[in-house]
């Protein structure tokens, strides 16, 4: 929890730092433009790639397979929305590479790795009903 919390803080302290350093290039009212219009646009896309996810894990589904790897960019997806709703440059950055799906890979190994460590220590139980 410190770690979150501490880098929620850091986070925030560079976000400040952006929104001046690229404030004082194109001014104040631009930023304030282009942060309102990547987070429309970002949750716009967050929406239409959960939505193409969610239609091809139900076809996973529907044809007797595990939609394991839909689930996986299904998390990177929300958690892409996620920073892509919060207002700033570095957490639309991280957004929208969550979202789009050829970058999106890059982090699908990753958390596929967080989640079996996980899974190895008993913090997330695995279940077939």
């Amino acid at each position: 929890m410190r770690w979150l919390l501490l880098t929620l803080l850091v986070l925030s302290a560079l976000e400040i730092g952006v929104f001046i350093w690229i404030g004082d290039m194109i001014g104040p009212w631009w930023v304030v433009v282009i942060i309102v219009l990547t987070g429309i646009i970002g949750v716009m896309f967050a929406k239409q790639q959960g939505i193409e996810v969610w239609r091809r894990a139900s076809f996973s589904m529907n044809n007797g397979e595990a939609p394991t790897a839909y689930i996986i960019d299904g998390i990177c997806i929300f958690i892409g929305a996620v920073f892509l709703f919060t207002p700033g440059f570095i957490t639309d950055a991280v957004g929208f590479l969550l979202v789009i799906p050829v970058t999106r890979k890059l982090f699908k190994n990753s958390i596929w790795k967080v989640i079996k460590r996980m899974m190895d220590k008993n913090t997330i139980i695995y279940r077939r009903w």
